[in-house]
């Protein structure tokens, strides 16, 4: 008589490992869902439960359903948290050479930003991250280059003197404006439509893609464009998730998060001329400015981050390298 015994304990034991690998992670992020990131971390969900065969599933939380992103790190540092798409303003917090990422006028305007988050300098900076933040660093997307949208007109960065100039929490981009005489005000970005309605800030820091998808044009209609920034965004893992998976889900999602990293970059430049005609067809009032205008802000910026992230100087030479190619 035949003892299928051990073939039933092989049979389960290789059910009860199957089972073991499959998991569900939640990912996390401040941008609403019209936002193009939003979009990507969907479609990063959708891929992973293909890939895997629907083994493992991805719960997305935007709109900062999990918290801000200072407690969106908190959470992926114990492991509450498994995954986030994060502006580099958080994350330079914690590992300044990340700051020198948003150095102004690092670069002209956004095919060169595309160009230096994908060089070598760049690149190299997501190796700081396990150590410096507890967190594994996939790579880069972006928003588009930064614009002053304002409720009254601006004339030239003088003009932001004393205004109360909603920005994203970080030291870097709150140091430039401080620069320029302005106050620097941290608000979430689902809470900037009505701050500008009520006056609670005078004017934004934001890309152009977000100024027409929430409409914030519609609460204030001066806009200085700019290009004075690049705004950066990294897509993370928990390293303490990072450590218990095995090398094929890592390289899973390794790959299916870095295709849709990619195609923010992608979709960023294929829109940023258009956004900008979209908005010079709308009534509002707009203005130019550049480099020269920002001069006396710059010198200050530099003479603080030089010392602060080292990596500045590669970046430079990297960006310099692009535009001379």
């Amino acid at each position: 008589m035949i003892d299928f015994k051990p073939l039933l304990l092989a049979t389960s034991l290789a059910l009860s490992a199957v089972t073991a690998q499959a998991q569900d992670f939640r990912l996390g992020l401040i941008t609403p869902p019209p936002h193009i990131w939003t979009q990507a971390a969907n479609d990063f969900a959708t891929a992973l439960n293909e890939k895997s065969g629907g083994e493992h599933r991805v719960s997305v939380f935007p709109a900062q359903q999990l918290g801000n992103e200072a407690q969106m790190v908190q959470q992926l540092q114990t492991g509450a948290l498994d995954m986030a798409f994060l502006t580099i303003a958080e994350i330079s917090n914690r590992v300044p050479d990340f700051g020198a990422l948003y150095a102004p006028y690092l670069v002209d305007d956004i095919d060169q930003a595309a160009a230096l988050l994908r060089s070598d300098a760049a690149v190299g900076l997501l190796d700081q991250l396990p150590a410096g933040a507890g967190l594994v660093g996939i790579g880069y997307g972006m928003a588009g280059m930064r614009q002053v949208l304002s409720r009254e007109t601006v004339a030239s960065p003088a003009d932001l003197k004393g205004k109360k100039l909603r920005i994203t929490p970080f030291e870097p981009i709150r140091d430039f404006y401080a620069a320029l005489g302005s106050a620097p005000t941290p608000l979430p970005l689902p809470a900037v439509y009505d701050a500008l309605a009520n006056g609670q800030v005078d004017a934004i820091d934001m890309d152009f893609d977000s100024i027409l998808i929430l409409k914030f044009y519609e609460r204030a209609d001066n806009l200085m464009i700019s290009n004075h920034m690049m705004f950066p965004m990294v897509g993370v893992v928990s390293g303490r998730l990072w450590r218990s998976l095995g090398e094929d889900d890592r390289n899973l999602i390794r790959s299916s998060m870095k295709v849709q990293l990619d195609s923010v970059i992608a979709r960023f430049q294929a829109q940023e001329k258009d956004q900008e005609a979209q908005l010079r067809g709308l009534d509002i009032t707009i203005t130019e400015s550049d480099r020269s205008t920002f001069s006396e802000a710059i010198g200050v910026w530099e003479q603080t981050w030089s010392a602060k992230a080292p990596a500045l100087e590669s970046l430079r030479k990297a960006a310099a390298d692009i535009k001379g190619s």
